[in-house]
């Protein structure tokens, strides 16, 4: 069988470097494509083939098709700071929805209808129950989970109609960086727990604030999901092959660990992990956020045959590597 090449948008991201060193692993070619946006150029592995562009002008898309003999796409390619798409709706919509309608409208024209789609637990909004399965009704809360509810319905209409195929994997809180130390998240300002307990560690944060403190969790701070960024890219690698062993596919699937830790817990660890001592201060809870979400995996075990492999000791070590190496560079 011929190596089979694989578009991902978003690729020297956060996520999706590390699913372009994956992808290289299990014999595919991958291809990037990206803005240099969010992502960086240092996060591209030499070798592979990198396109600098834009989904919102399809004619950057297009010219990577042209180039490049696609038989799948990987979409991670979003902005994702929930507080700032409740500021800026219109930048999340016309980047997250017009650039997904655009690179789809491009696989058409291509005659590519293989497609992986990065979606978010943020879809569930305040969930009615946990763990959360996928027919939980969806009930978003901000414009960024919208984008991800309106773009599945995109691709729902796309495989009803026979114009493509896809599964859009639905995650929770994504933490931790690869084992070789050159990648993993690199924001100054992290939005996300794990990078900012890190921060705290290294002593680049005084303070942790920690948001809500009386929920009804067994220590009042409120219960996440984590999983680990290679436990999340080996799941797309197998929706991946999916997508290939299937005539037809349209699937939505959630990705999680299936247990939840707290805010408190998190720290606690972190801090035999890293051997540091995590200054936080309890602050009100913010508007909006839940006492708990944790996922349920049974789906993805059941279509996919996969199961999350690392515990979040391993999450943290790997994020706790991942920031002194970053750290002893500034």
């Amino acid at each position: 069988m011929k190596t089979k090449t694989i578009l991902v948008t978003g690729g020297a991201g956060y996520i999706g470097s590390h699913m372009v060193r994956v992808l290289r692993e299990a014999g595919f070619k991958p291809v990037i494509f990206d803005n240099l946006s969010t992502g960086h150029r240092e996060f591209i592995p030499r070798g592979v083939p990198f396109v600098c562009g834009d989904l919102r002008d399809p004619k950057d898309i297009r010219k990577a098709f042209i180039k490049h003999k696609i038989d799948a796409v990987i979409h991670f390619a979003a902005l994702i700071v929930v507080p700032e798409s409740v500021i800026e709706p219109f930048k999340y919509y016309e980047n997250n929805v017009l650039g997904s309608l655009n690179l789809f409208s491009e696989m058409e024209r291509a005659g590519i209808r293989n497609v992986v789609f990065s979606s978010s637990a943020c879809v569930y909004g305040q969930p009615l129950r946990n763990p959360i399965m996928e027919n939980e009704p969806l009930k978003v809360a901000n414009p960024y989970g919208a984008t991800k509810v309106m773009v599945e319905q995109i691709l729902g209409d796309l495989a009803f109609a026979g114009k493509m195929k896809y599964v859009a994997l639905r995650y929770f809180n994504v933490a931790g960086a690869h084992p070789s130390g050159e990648i993993g998240i690199k924001m100054d300002r992290p939005t996300h727990l794990i990078p900012n307990v890190m921060q705290a560690a290294s002593g680049k944060v005084k303070e942790m604030k920690v948001f809500g403190h009386n929920y009804p969790t067994p220590d009042g701070t409120g219960v996440r999901d984590y999983i680990h960024v290679l436990d999340l890219c080996e799941a797309h690698l197998l929706a991946l092959k999916l997508l290939f062993k299937r005539r037809e596919c349209a699937e939505m699937i959630n990705l999680g660990n299936g247990k939840g830790f707290s805010v408190l817990q998190v720290i606690r660890a972190a801090q035999k992990v890293t051997g540091r001592k995590i200054p936080f201060k309890l602050c009100p809870k913010r508007p909006g956020d839940c006492p708990s979400v944790v996922a349920s995996f049974q789906k993805a075990k059941k279509v996919l045959g996969w199961a999350p492999k690392r515990g979040l000791d391993e999450i943290l070590s790997s994020a706790w590597g991942w920031e002194q190496k970053i750290s002893s560079r500034t």
